[in-house]
């Protein structure tokens, strides 16, 4: 799952290449993003920002609600769940970035491996939005099982999305945005470094895929 990815790109430029109006202006952005802290989205013609992961609020031992933890992926074959479902039906959006890091080596000392697509400066992953009590607008990336270079690196990956399919994707029947939600099958660059994975993950809450 994706915990982690970047967007090298200011969001007047990302508004450009994505033909949206440009709504972040004066949003506090970093070009690393990490689950429970902001990010930019593209839906309504917009580009803008909101929180990365859904609000899951559970209960302690004692049944005392808990501090919410983001819920930052979205299973494919969950979006028909209670959780998902509206905002999947109602509220797709573009998740532009030009990379996904995932965690690789043993534990303890877990390096960065980044994925991108090759020549492509911003490239589209799925997500999903609404509004909640807790964060505002928040967002939720698509996931879906990995192949090819991706497979190489972990078992899941972001469902990434072609040009000539963001229409589809932001306003489609809902039963052809989930035909979109396959696993990337052009090649991808694969870069893997010496960054520690945890650097810098402490910035948000424990994320969670569901």
């Amino acid at each position: 799952m994706c915990n982690l990815y970047r967007l090298a790109k200011p969001a007047d430029e990302a508004a450009r290449l994505f033909a949206a109006e440009n709504a972040a202006a004066g949003s506090n952005l970093g070009a690393e993003v990490y689950p429970g802290y902001p990010g930019l989205v593209v839906e309504s013609g917009k580009i803008r920002a909101m929180n990365w992961g859904f609000p899951l609020r559970l209960k302690g031992r004692k049944g005392q609600l808990l501090k919410p933890r983001p819920v930052n992926n979205a299973r494919t074959d969950k979006l028909g769940g209670t959780f998902w479902n509206a905002s999947f039906a109602q509220r797709r959006c573009l998740i532009p970035l030009t990379g996904w890091a995932e965690a690789q080596g043993p534990k303890g000392a877990m390096t960065r491996t980044w994925l991108s697509v090759p020549e492509v400066p911003v490239f589209a992953a799925a997500g999903i939005w609404r509004s909640s009590d807790e964060w505002g607008d928040v967002y939720s990336m698509v996931m879906t099982d990995a192949t090819g270079d991706a497979a190489k690196v972990h078992t899941r990956m972001p469902v990434l999305l072609a040009p000539q399919n963001y229409a589809v994707w932001l306003g489609g029947e809902p039963e052809t945005a989930l035909n979109l939600c396959r696993a990337w099958y052009r090649p991808l660059v694969v870069e893997r470094t010496d960054e520690p994975w945890a650097r810098g993950l402490q910035r948000g809450a424990p994320a969670r895929l569901l």
